[in-house]
């Protein structure tokens, strides 16, 4: 009789244990960008990524993952808005946001409420510039500016450049002044450099420009939607030097209604393709597919916040975080893990410096035949 009563009890504290594993609260992540307007396409792509990276990890059991997906259309206030949402759905920690502008809002309140920051592409050095809780998956910009003027300069790829870029965009005025400072301090001769803003229709003046200065090579520190528009220009010009862009352009390839062959032979730096056969790009390009819009292929933007969520999780298990850890305890423990781990992912074998910079290596691509080629000179 004891035996039996004694094996009920048991099965009780197992049925017990059991629905108490169930219903553990899960590690709720905000994911914060453009999930409408202009700058859609790099939100959705961060979302779409940590949606991949959240059901891998949730079908490993243990620790689970809860996505909280808000929009801020690239917009400052708009995001400072979601960011307060978050923090009302109980987010213990935010994946972006996704964009400079918004993330440089965004980091500040953040700071002062201690609730930690891992961006996967907000690449402006002051979005973590005296901010311990904030850091960064991408590469920060004035990398993006220095490497390709080194670049360009040893393997002697142009000897006359031209500079197009957004002068109302953070981004791009960060990568195109570092890269003419590099340029001034190597010997790269630029001979012209001309601007657009944000939504201009048309670009055949500032390639022009570049035409009549005798450029021959072109380098754009811009994104992929302006980009396929000068390269369009380009070629009603009969316009054809080497063009240079840097990781906002990856995804060029998938933009809606853009003649893939203008993008013949330029060269990008960007830390994922698409286009690698390595067995986990593969796996993470068919998931990312099958939910995309259309089912576009992932661009950096979608690796880098894949391998935020994964990051932030890993810290998380090892800080011993869990779905009950208030935000700023959560903030100070994660604090402690990424200025110390080493994290492997889709872009590259990480590590963060001080600052909350990343420290990880690009790589140079060539766009041939529709797809991405290891650049080799």
């Amino acid at each position: 009789m004891m035996k039996k009563l004694f094996a009920l009890l048991m099965a009780a504290v197992m049925l017990l244990a059991c629905s108490a594993a169930l219903a553990e609260e899960p590690l709720k992540i905000a994911v914060i960008g453009p999930l409408t307007g202009g700058a859609d396409i790099y939100g959705k792509a961060c979302k779409w990524g940590a949606e991949v990276a959240r059901d891998e990890i949730n079908a490993l059991g243990g620790l689970q993952i809860e996505l909280i997906e808000l929009d801020d259309v690239h917009d400052p206030e708009t995001s400072l808005n979601a960011y307060y949402t978050a923090i009302d759905a109980k987010a213990q920690m935010i994946d972006g946001t996704t964009t400079t502008g918004p993330c440089l809002a965004v980091s500040a309140q953040a700071y002062q409420d201690r609730m930690f920051m891992l961006t996967p592409s907000a690449s402006n050095d002051g979005v973590v510039a005296d901010k311990d809780n904030m850091y960064q998956v991408c590469f920060q910009d004035p990398q993006m500016g220095i490497i390709p003027a080194d670049m360009i300069k040893e393997n002697n790829i142009g000897t006359k450049v031209a500079i197009i870029y957004n002068i109302s965009d953070d981004y791009s005025t960060t990568i195109a002044q570092s890269f003419k400072e590099e340029a001034e301090k190597i010997g790269l001769t630029i001979v012209s450099e001309t601007t657009f803003i944000e939504g201009d229709p048309d670009y055949s003046t500032q390639v022009l420009k570049a035409k009549e200065a005798g450029a021959d090579l072109v380098f754009l520190p811009i994104y992929y939607g302006p980009a396929s528009l000068i390269l369009r220009a380009a070629k009603d010009i009969d316009y054809a030097p080497v063009f240079f862009g840097v990781d906002g352009m990856d995804g060029i390839l998938t933009l809606e209604n853009f003649d893939t062959s203008l993008a013949e032979g330029v060269i990008l730096l960007t830390p994922f393709s698409a286009y690698d056969t390595d067995e986990q790009v593969v796996s993470f390009v068919n998931k990312y597919t099958a939910i995309s819009e259309n089912h576009v292929l992932p661009n950096q933007f979608a690796a880098d916040s894949y391998d935020a969520i994964y990051a932030l999780y890993q810290a998380s298990i090892n800080a011993g975080i869990t779905g009950e850890t208030s935000y700023q305890d959560a903030c100070e423990l994660l604090i402690e893990q990424f200025s110390n781990m080493e994290f492997s992912g889709l872009t590259g074998d990480m590590r963060w410096d001080e600052t909350g910079a990343v420290n990880k290596l690009p790589t140079a691509y060539v766009i041939r035949d529709g797809g991405y080629v290891p650049f080799s000179k």
